[in-house]
């Protein structure tokens, strides 16, 4: 009972409740990173594309126009390359080109080598001033987009005319071209261009705003008719998509993290580094002698027991905290009964001499100072108040 009792108060052996007071932060950690990864991984398991993209159901996809087109017969493929949208082009196509300005200049000079002269149709999306004059020499993008959204025609273009008003408002364009047709104009400035090809029935549409593509706009304004057919002229689509991990965007190598950081960056980190190792050898510590100093608070003798008991207890070491508190009580009873502290350690020596101090035949003195370590927590425990008890006898007068 006394061991039960001494065992429940130890601060060595705390108690379920302590144990869930220290471990509920963690747990409630871990369950909300299972809680993330579940609703991730629900959101990832449907499979979503991205803006005007016509596999992609949500309202800045262009599924819809996929589907208009199939019903009258034309056939709709995505490609996300450079060299498969060049290989596309043919008089019975339409390319259309997403988002232009994510080409390279390189890659926008083999694109126009080959919609030059294919015969087909190609339909830029928003190019800006970055892309257009590459892709349609002889146009320019004006860097104040218009105010409004849903235009008018303003132009003979059939498509256009049949179509009305449409939300064409977006980036304006000027051409040096004669016989390009203008049409949807914002302040004098046209949304919407048709370029025809140099030879052949070919041409190039540059289209100042995505929007008439988009699933939750084609059914406004004249929207679904302008878009049927500036893309259904040709029986066959190709939707380009260009991406940013397209091999083509560099040829000659691929760059690596290093190559993507800016000069100013690196030679920054190099000084940083430089100014770190300075400030590491200014503020190490001197070699020399030792230097004994004191200590800045004084620590109670039971907090450094307390202490020392926590860490035998961490690692499950009973045998060295056994061993600790023989030796000390040896070396403490040795002197009482009149044997040499260096001969403490000797059961020859010291066992006869405790067993005459205290008149008997010392028969469990022997496990008790030079026994084998204790088996668990409880015997440890008992082991020392047996220790203590020892004491207070050979020390009672």
């Amino acid at each position: 009972m006394t061991t039960e009792a001494t065992l429940l108060s130890t601060s060595v052996s705390p108690t379920a409740r302590q144990v869930w007071t220290r471990s509920r932060g963690i747990a409630l950690a871990v369950v909300l990173l299972l809680a993330a990864a579940v609703a991730i991984a629900v959101i990832r398991s449907d499979t979503k594309h991205g803006e005007l993209d016509p596999r992609s159901v949500g309202p800045q996809g262009s599924r819809a126009v996929a589907e208009l087109l199939a019903d009258r017969g034309v056939s709709t493929r995505v490609v996300t390359t450079l060299d498969e949208a060049r290989a596309a082009a043919a008089p019975d196509t339409t390319l259309l080109v997403a988002v232009p300005d994510l080409l390279t200049h390189s890659q926008q000079t083999r694109l126009h080598s080959s919609i030059a002269g294919s015969g087909g149709r190609t339909v830029l999306v928003a190019p800006g001033s970055w892309s257009v004059e590459k892709l349609v020499p002889g146009v320019t993008a004006d860097p104040a987009t218009s105010f409004d959204s849903t235009l008018t025609p303003e132009c003979r273009l059939p498509a256009a005319v049949r179509a009305g008003s449409a939300d064409t408002g977006g980036i304006r364009y000027t051409t040096t071209h004669l016989d390009a047709g203008e049409c949807y104009p914002s302040e004098r400035l046209a949304t919407l261009l048709r370029i025809p090809a140099a030879s052949g029935d070919g041409d190039t549409i540059v289209l100042g705003a995505p929007d008439i593509l988009f699933n939750d706009r084609l059914d406004k304004q004249g929207n679904a008719s302008l878009t049927l057919q500036l893309l259904g002229s040709r029986p066959h689509l190709v939707w380009y998509l260009p991406s940013l991990s397209d091999a083509s965007a560099n040829p000659d190598k691929e760059k690596g993290l290093l190559d993507l950081l800016p000069s100013g960056w690196l030679w920054g980190t190099l000084q940083l580094f430089v100014a770190a190792a300075l400030a590491a050898l200014w503020r190490a510590r001197r070699l020399g002698p030792l230097v004994p100093e004191r200590l800045p608070v004084a620590i109670r003798a039971s907090e450094t027991v307390e202490g020392r008991a926590r860490l035998y207890r961490k690692v499950n070491a009973r045998d060295r905290a056994a061993a600790a508190l023989r030796s000390s009580t040896r070396i403490r009873l040795a002197p009482l009964v009149g044997v040499p502290v260096t001969q403490a350690h000797t059961p020859e020596a010291l066992l006869p001499a405790l067993s005459a101090h205290l008149h008997g035949d010392g028969q469990g003195l022997h496990p008790l100072l030079f026994g084998p370590p204790p088996g668990d927590d409880a015997a440890l425990i008992a082991l020392a108040d047996q220790l203590d008890a020892l004491e207070r006898e050979v020390r009672r007068p």
